[in-house]
């Protein structure tokens, strides 16, 4: 009888043990931030700021800061955080606070130079450029940039003699002959100009931009077919800038090109709807062709976002008159005239319309005033209105009437200036052209996906959803972003279970509490902390498939993040795949489960073991857009790029449209 005592005091002893473990865990990651390790929060800020979760790193890099104010990293991780929101300002001061405490990081001159260039504080910016060469003078990247502040500043001698420096150091660096170009170009140099940004093609003929300043100088010199041929190389090359369509179709105008300038026009708009040159220069372009209801409602969105545009308001004023709405016309008419009462053909306009509709006195007085002005000589003769041969153009500040069916150019033909950096655009504008669809993984957060009209449905989270007093899961591909209020309650959340937690007797009513509070966990990026609850959770029940399965999401997180900063992460990455293989054994109708377990191939290169699983993954569930996006760029990497094409089509299909512009690129090769 002493043996099966001894086996039941040993699982009590065993199940004791767990609980303190738990309970431990509980008191260790509760009630509050102040719990953690500094060095702790810190790495969850960078991780949610990795991920993009912008609002929640700050939360994070808040309380490190407030209980070790004199390290530098929160404060300046803070302000890359508040950097990616805009809060150029708040970024600033961040910055300077972690300059104080460690003046010796560049990083945090480069992202305060970056802060004040956007408050156009040049000068500013200047001097951090200065700062941060004195401990890196070899970096490139700060030399460009701090020419480009010198630039804005109009400081052009100091800027000509940097980028001398820079062509001595750097001889093949083709943005430094740009710049100088555009130093040129703005002194009045333009023999100079043209030979340093052709030499700048010369080294680089994939710049964009490059070719961009190059067809500025064209078209100053009205050399529209030169041009034009510039601007179509920076559109082959930067195909989502709506300034180069706008100037592309001045050219394609002024060589009698009007379709082709409508057409160009058309996309400007596309890609930038709120364009007030591309609405304007299209409303006339409308008119000339006879598409008068068209062109008023491009005259109508110009009015909208300048009410006081009387250039607009008498174009739509002819073209209401063309359509036949006289009153709005005269409308349109009487407040130009209001500000311009000498403006004769508006009168001679105005007085048609009156006559129309039968109001001869008003004709009859619009008309003695037009008899007037033509008398009188200090307003010389109307302008002959513009013909075919005779097309100008008038700058957009530019409010003399007379040039009212001119088309608009920009005030300045200053140069748009990119500042290189490694903070410049969101994070994932620095990422890969094509990247994979990420992993699915268990959420609070009920999917908002264009892809499918329905829910993903799995199996085992349903049932785990049957279970009584448990919060609804969801299966959810991505990383979730949540506002400041959310993680208000998610934190309240955690809270809440571990209490739950530690009032409990025994195992199986802990196992639900600690599987909800690993999502939890994950929603606010703290990925140890859920795979601490997962494994625990694993050990009370080892045939949860669930439990496997978000621990297999939540290292891949981890993995990815340390990959990005350098560590290897070799032994990690197979505990992804081991865990992903035993929640397969336990749950081998997961569609969900094989897709991930393909991805964790695929982003190590191992295509065929990556498509078998994809494959499984469609079988199960033919409506997955992702497994089929996946499969048909590991088909493409492993040379088979038909088959990855018909995929990719597929996930086009299901909604995932960025599929069609990788089928596009894979077509052209």
């Amino acid at each position: 009888m002493r043996e099966p005592m001894s086996g039941v005091w040993r699982f009590k002893k065993a199940v004791a043990c767990l609980l303190i473990i738990i309970s431990h865990s509980s008191f260790l990651i509760s009630h509050s931030f102040a719990q953690f390790n500094t060095d702790r929060l810190v790495m969850i800020g960078r991780s949610a700021l990795y991920y993009e979760d912008y609002v929640l790193s700050i939360q994070y890099f808040n309380q490190a800061i407030s209980q070790k104010p004199w390290l530098y990293e929160p404060w300046f991780f803070r302000g890359v955080a508040k950097y990616y929101l805009d809060d150029y300002r708040g970024a600033e001061a961040d910055c300077s606070e972690a300059i104080d405490r460690n003046p010796y990081v560049t990083s945090a001159y480069e992202v305060r130079a970056l802060c004040r260039i956007n408050q156009k504080k040049y000068t500013e910016a200047v001097d951090d450029y200065n700062r941060a060469l004195r401990y890196d003078p070899e970096n490139q990247l700060y030399w460009y940039n701090r020419v480009l502040c010198l630039v804005q500043n109009k400081d052009y001698d100091h800027a000509m003699v940097q980028i001398d420096t820079m062509i001595t150091r750097w001889s093949h660096y083709a943005r430094a002959y740009a710049v100088q170009g555009e130093v040129y170009l703005l002194t009045n140099d333009t023999t100079n100009a043209i030979k340093s940004l052709d030499k700048s093609l010369e080294i680089d003929p994939y710049d964009g931009g490059i070719w961009s300043e190059r067809a500025v100088i064209s078209l100053s010199q009205k050399n529209w077919k030169e041009g034009e041929e510039f601007l179509s190389q920076s559109i082959r090359l930067l195909p989502r800038h709506a300034g180069n369509y706008i100037n592309r179709a001045m050219a394609r105008y002024n060589q009698n090109n009007l379709r082709g300038a409508m057409a160009d026009y058309d996309t400007a708009l596309d890609i930038d709807p709120n364009n007030f040159l591309g609405h304007y220069n299209r409303g006339l372009l409308r008119a000339q062709v006879g598409d008068d209801n068209r062109g008023i409602e491009d005259f109508d969105f110009v009015l909208k976002l300048e009410p006081n545009n009387l250039m607009a308001l008498f174009n739509r004023a002819l073209l209401l008159e063309q359509t036949g709405n006289l009153r709005a016309a005269i409308r349109d008419y009487s407040k130009v005239i209001e500000d311009f009462p000498n403006f004769w053909f508006g009168l001679e306009h105005r007085a048609s319309c009156y006559r129309r509709l039968g109001n001869t006195k008003q004709a009859e007085l619009d008309e003695f005033r037009i008899l007037k002005a033509q008398m009188d000589k200090r307003y010389g003769k109307r302008q002959p209105r513009m013909t075919d041969k005779q097309r100008q153009m008038r700058k957009r500040s530019d409010e003399d009437m007379e040039k009212y069916n001119q088309l608009v150019v920009a005030d300045d033909d200053e140069m748009e200036h990119e500042y290189k950096s490694e903070y410049r655009g969101r994070v994932q504008n620095r990422k890969a052209e094509l990247t994979w669809q990420p992993m699915y993984g268990l959420s609070f957060i009920r999917p908002d996906s264009e892809l499918r009209k329905d829910e993903p449905y799995e199996a085992t989270v349903d049932a785990f959803n049957h279970q009584p007093g448990v919060r609804t899961v969801y299966v959810s591909c991505g990383q979730n972003t949540v506002s400041e209020e959310m993680m208000k309650q998610t934190f309240a959340y955690i809270d809440s279970l571990s209490t739950a937690i530690d009032a409990k007797k025994n195992t199986a009513d802990v196992k639900p509490l600690l599987l909800l509070r690993a999502i939890a966990y994950c929603s606010i990026q703290n990925y140890d902390n859920a795979i601490d609850d997962l494994s625990i959770t694993i050990q009370i029940d080892s045939t949860s498939s669930l439990a496997y399965w978000q621990r297999a999401v939540c290292q891949a997180k981890i993995n990815e993040f340390n990959a990005s900063q350098g560590t290897n992460t070799e032994l990690q990455a197979a505990n992804v795949v081991g865990n992903l293989s035993d929640a397969i054994r336990l749950s081998p109708q997961n569609a969900y489960l094989y897709y991930n377990r393909g991805n964790y191939y695929a982003q190590r290169n191992d295509y065929q073991r990556a498509i078998a699983d994809y494959t499984r993954a469609v079988e199960l569930e033919g409506s997955m857009a992702e497994a089929w996006y996946n499969r048909g760029l590991a088909r493409i990497f492993a040379k088979k790029t038909e088959e990855g094409i018909s995929d990719l089509s597929k996930a086009g299909e299901l909604g995932l449209y960025q599929a069609y512009s990788v089928i596009k690129k894979y077509r052209e090769k």
